[in-house]
């Protein structure tokens, strides 16, 4: 069964929350001839360096691009268009542009999306693009609060999807080989972690700023409380950097959200806990400080963000395992083993990961999801239907865990969380903690 845009959109917009989608939509497809038609909403620059990267896997078709910003449609619409017009053997010069995203979500002929908004506007179309059976490449953190992440788990489960969330750097070898060597106790028990993350996020202040023409700027608050138009939190037109909306807590959730995203990820990788979490979030003990958070996991292990130092740092009984985008360390007993950091080390990055894994890791016993190329591993799970190396699941937890960071700091309390249940333990926190307020008629 198929259903019209047309009458997908009446729908969508009947009820209070426009995720109630006609049951025939739900229905999975099936990749044909192994190509992939691709939707992309949010053409900000994170996303235009997604399209350009999906635009070069042979697998791909674009078809549509959505923005509530008609200058950052039109320019990704024309990119594609040029693209093809160079490469006819690949498509036809077409493509759509829409301002709305439920427009897009209701095309059949789209296997999956990209979607790269700001972190307010994540779930939502990522709970539509599901339930209308499409597969999902949704930028980190995958939600914007642990009512959503949960939401968002939820609907993967149900509508058999795969969803790939766009924290990259576990398909960047420096970090699986630093976990490897974690998990198969080459730096002994584990015994603490520091993460190298911003801030949390704050209130919105930004001033009223004359209107952006050309921009849906009710649209693109959302679900987000109504405030005048600033262009700090939406760039005027095709903009060339990223900007700074993720600093303040109303659409973003600051540095624990951004960076964190990444680097809690990847201690949850080394600590064997994609599936969990820590049991206590605790602010920092100095008043008004914003570094210094500590999450406790049932094993006694903690995790502390600190302001300086390697993005991730494993320290263990017999050694230490650190690692940053382009660095690398193993130390044992004091003495550093192998590394790179900086070009004055000699060597490269790949040779000395090369060298670890050979001499500690050939006949490791744990061997991780090896992923060399994050957008390719979505593409060949969309083909075969296995989980991809950031599953929903995977970028869920850690989205809780960045989110119940920010809620320690935001409210200065120490949390008491169940992992397993996602929900608080006994006394450990306040259930409006978990979500937000929706502006009508949007909600998850």
């Amino acid at each position: 069964m198929k259903i019209s845009r047309r009458s997908f959109l009446a729908t969508a917009t009947a009820v209070t929350a426009p995720l109630i989608l006609p049951a025939c939509a739900t229905t999975k497809k099936t990749v044909q001839n192994s190509m992939v038609n691709m939707g992309f909403i949010g053409m900000g620059i994170q996303n235009r360096g997604l399209l350009d990267a999906f635009l070069h896997h042979k697998n791909v078709r674009v078809l549509a691009v959505c923005d509530v910003d008609s200058t950052r449609r039109t320019a990704a619409q024309e990119r594609v268009r040029e693209y093809y017009t160079a490469h006819p053997e690949k498509s036809a010069p077409q493509c759509a542009a829409y301002g709305d995203f439920r427009e897009l979500v209701a095309r059949n002929d789209i296997d999956g999306v990209s979607i790269a908004t700001p972190d307010h506007w994540h779930a939502i179309p990522t709970i539509a693009a599901l339930e209308s059976g499409k597969d999902v490449y949704c930028e980190k953190p995958l939600t914007h609060s642990v009512h959503e992440a949960i939401a968002v788990m939820n609907a993967v489960k149900k509508t058999k999807s795969i969803l790939q969330t766009g924290s990259m750097q576990r398909s960047m070898t420096e970090f699986r080989v630093a976990c490897e060597l974690v998990r198969n106790g080459m730096i002994g028990k584990v015994e603490r972690v520091t993460c190298q993350v911003g801030s949390p996020g704050r209130p919105c202040d930004l001033p009223e700023e004359p209107a952006e023409p050309g921009l849906d700027w009710n649209f693109w608050l959302g679900p987000a409380p109504e405030r005048p138009y600033n262009s700090v939190l939406s760039p005027r037109g095709a903009h060339k950097h990223f900007p700074n909306w993720r600093s303040y807590s109303e659409y973003g959730g600051g540095g624990i959200c951004d960076f964190g995203a990444h680097h809690f990820d990847i201690a949850q990788w080394g600590l064997d806990m994609d599936a969990s979490g820590p049991v206590e979030f605790r602010p920092p003990a100095k008043e008004g400080a914003l570094s210094g958070a500590v999450m406790v996991y049932e094993s006694g292990i903690t995790v502390t963000q600190v302001s300086e130092g390697f993005n991730v740092h494993f320290y263990g009984s017999e050694g230490e395992s650190r690692v940053s985008r382009g660095q690398f360390e193993f130390w044992l007993k004091g003495k550093k083993i192998a590394g790179f950091a900086k070009r004055e080390d000699g060597g490269s990055l790949n040779s000395t990961l090369a060298f670890v894994q050979k001499e500690y890791l050939d006949a490791a016993k744990i061997k991780l999801y090896n992923s060399d190329d994050h957008i390719k591993n979505f593409l060949e799970c969309v083909e075969s239907r296995k989980q991809p190396v950031t599953s929903a699941e995977i970028g869920g937890h850690t989205a809780i865990v960045c989110h119940l960071v920010n809620q320690s700091y935001y409210n200065r309390a120490t949390i008491k969380w169940d992992p397993k249940k996602m929900c608080f333990a006994k006394d450990g926190g306040k259930p409006g903690w978990l979500t937000y307020d929706y502006r009508s008629p949007w909600k998850v």
